[in-house]
């Protein structure tokens, strides 16, 4: 796939009706922390939780969207002349902000293009199944090298089933180890349909406590405890991961609660304890969305340590950081 290839935003309606797209929100090479080996991530945008401190912001609508980097526009107006909605708020042709309700995205998405000073990025392209393919096999020798393969996240995949579906089962038929990451808050018929080509699941817990789960993500914790039950059931390897919020779900009671939970899995491989940065924060600002917990201090080493140690008394693995 080419680099101009890569990043042009497709527009579904252009697309032959026969051939399944997805909105897919970007790609990472070369990771090493969501799943084994060295892996591509396929991040795809939609995600049914809104939790208040994600680091992803720009997967959580299902929609394409414009991210504004303000300050890196250095006032050349071709924006703003190629925007046939007059979108983008400005003085002397510095762009402060959009108005997001009249974008047309994506039928446009002109505006990108003409940006070189990188003040302007479209969250989101639809892409086919091949298309995904092409870009995931370019790295397939250091897959082969070290276990590697492709993990599907998000957002949350599950939230395009039918792609997620078909993009699992052209990686199996490829050949390639394949994991996803979900939230889990999915109807487990839609999810049982896709298990089946999937090596291992990484399964986010966000709290154990019903009412601050649904105050953290705006929807209780039932069907996922329910999921990561039936998951086990099946027999496929799970990793849990357990986003470290301060002042949300980093008690001693919380962490004591999970650890006792997932012990009682059959075939857990670990449980990732996965301390809060703040390198998702400016996002929300170029979405003009208000960032809850702004200047909150991530947890000192000690805190961390602290806690992962709780959690081993109830003789799992634990990890820190993935």
């Amino acid at each position: 796939m080419s680099w101009a290839r890569k990043y042009l935003l497709y527009n579904p309606a252009s697309r032959n009706k026969k051939e399944l797209v997805g909105l897919v929100n970007d790609f990472q090479r070369f990771s090493v922390n969501d799943g084994p080996g060295i892996r591509t991530i396929v991040f795809l945008k939609g995600c049914p939780l809104h939790c208040f401190w994600c680091s992803n912001p720009e997967t959580v609508s299902s929609c394409p969207e414009i991210m504004l980097i303000s300050h890196n526009c250095i006032g050349c107006g071709k924006c703003i002349e190629v925007c046939p909605q007059n979108c983008y708020q400005h003085q002397n042709n510095i762009v402060s902000s959009v108005l997001r309700d009249k974008c047309i995205l994506p039928e446009c998405g002109d505006c990108q293009h003409v940006c070189y000073a990188n003040a302007i990025n479209i969250s989101g392209r639809y892409l086919t199944v091949d298309e995904v393919m092409e870009e995931v096999l370019r790295d397939r020798e250091f897959y082969e090298r070290t276990g590697g393969g492709v993990t599907f996240s998000g957002g949350e995949p599950f939230a395009q089933p039918q792609f997620l579906l078909e993009m699992a089962h052209a990686a199996k038929l490829l050949h390639l180890h394949t994991a996803v990451e979900t939230c889990g808050y999915v109807s487990w018929s839609i999810m049982s349909n896709i298990l089946e080509y999937l090596d291992i699941v990484l399964f986010d817990l966000k709290h154990m406590d019903t009412e601050k789960h649904r105050q953290g993500t705006g929807v209780d914790n039932q069907r996922i405890l329910d999921n990561l039950k039936r998951i086990d059931a099946t027999g496929k390897t799970v990793r849990v991961r357990l986003p470290l919020i301060p002042d949300f779900n980093d008690s001693e009671k919380n962490i004591r609660e999970t650890s006792a939970f997932i012990s009682g899995l059959s075939n857990l491989e670990a449980l990732d304890i996965l301390p809060y940065h703040r390198m998702g924060e400016p996002k929300w600002d170029q979405l003009d969305c208000t960032y809850k917990i702004k200047g909150v201090t991530p947890h000192d080493k000690d805190k961390v340590y602290e806690l992962a140690a709780i959690a081993r008394t109830y003789g799992i693995e634990v990890t820190i950081g993935g």
